[in-house]
């Protein structure tokens, strides 16, 4: 059984020129995981529930673990030396570094650190979502620039989920590779390699309470889900958490779609694109399925701005390319400008 410190090395000796600087950063994140699994777990003993009487830049109530979990990666970033800026849901603009040694790092990060953060009060599993591409910049600070890049261009994108056990899934274009955090040691250590969504999918995860707001592709699609058809495994199973890295987990695992579309209110839905949806749809690619917006793949939006949002849907390809033929007939227009 390898760790992830040994696997992320034996991945680098495939690569002649590897300098190690991309072991280093990942391996930095999987420090500040570490350090963040901690605190979940002690969430019930000490005083970082609840809120922390702030609003971040989505407008959006920040909890004192937001807070934690931000500083605990921008800290192990920042003190690797391998990236040098960072872009994350809790801050409006990019965190550039300024000490020296990270303005010559070769790598820049977009990260949300804690996903799903709404369920920590109920226990239920929550997660950090990060994407890294190499920087465009030639020296010093990072820039915006840096980080509006298509997810074409990503090196490397990975969740952790702090559940049950906790799993730090990554993918470097080799495949999708998922380590368990063995507490009595300390380290990550690989118990879900290659990991691939299943031949077949009957699992749709989506917030229904929002029905009325879906544009008639969705509702029709919802409405497909919950027709009888054993000859296409229907109706299928609805199971949503709220928590995307705990929805997209179990479905890759099970075998299901992951559906967070636009709605009449927010037409370009509320996943962000840098930090959200491209490194989910990054893993999805890796792990043999699809991820789409409803007219096209997630990873070809031109980025504009670091907090952008775009309508996601990934899972196995059969189940995405479904939604997508019903975007297609029902709502051609929806959401386009």
């Amino acid at each position: 059984m390898k760790t992830l410190t040994e696997f992320i090395i034996e991945e680098q000796a495939a690569f002649p020129n590897a300098s190690g600087d991309l072991t280093r950063l990942l391996n930095d994140i999987g420090i500040a995981a570490k350090f963040v699994n901690r605190e979940i777990n002690r969430a019930g003993l000490t005083n970082i529930m609840g809120y922390n009487d702030e609003v971040n830049v989505q407008g959006e109530a920040q909890k004192k673990l937001d807070v934690y979990a931000n500083e605990q990666f921008i800290g192990a970033l920042r003190s690797g030396g391998e990236c040098c800026a960072i872009a994350s849901e809790e801050n409006e603009k990019i965190i550039a570094f300024e000490n020296e040694k990270s303005q010559s790092g070769k790598y820049v990060v977009a990260i949300d650190p804690l996903d799903g953060s709404s369920n920590i009060e109920s226990n239920v599993s929550i997660g950090t979502v990060f994407s890294v591409y190499k920087r465009i910049s030639k020296s010093g600070k990072g820039t915006t620039t840096d980080l509006l890049q298509k997810g074409t261009d990503l090196i490397a994108a990975g969740y952790i989920i702090y559940g049950s056990s906790t799993m730090l899934v990554y993918t470097t274009g080799r495949g999708v590779n998922g380590f368990t955090l063995d507490p009595s040691v300390g380290l990550f250590i690989r118990s879900h390699p290659n990991m691939k969504y299943p031949d077949s999918g009957t699992i749709y995860s989506i917030n229904e309470s929002n029905y009325i707001y879906f544009p008639d592709a969705i509702q029709k699609y919802i409405q497909y889900c919950h027709f009888d058809d054993p000859t296409t495994n229907r109706p299928y199973i609805t199971r949503y958490i709220g928590s995307m890295v705990a929805d997209f987990h179990r479905n890759l695992i099970k075998g299901g779609i992951f559906l967070y579309p636009g709605t009449i209110k927010n037409p370009s839905g509320k996943l962000r694109l840098l930090y959200e949806c491209n490194p989910m749809a990054y893993i999805a690619e890796q792990a043999g399925g699809k991820a789409s917006h409803g007219f096209g793949r997630v990873l070809e939006i031109e980025p504009k701005d670091i907090h952008q949002r775009s309508p996601f849907f990934a899972g196995p390809t059969f189940m995405v390319e479904k939604i997508e033929e019903f975007m297609q007939k029902y709502s051609p227009d929806f959401g386009k400008k």
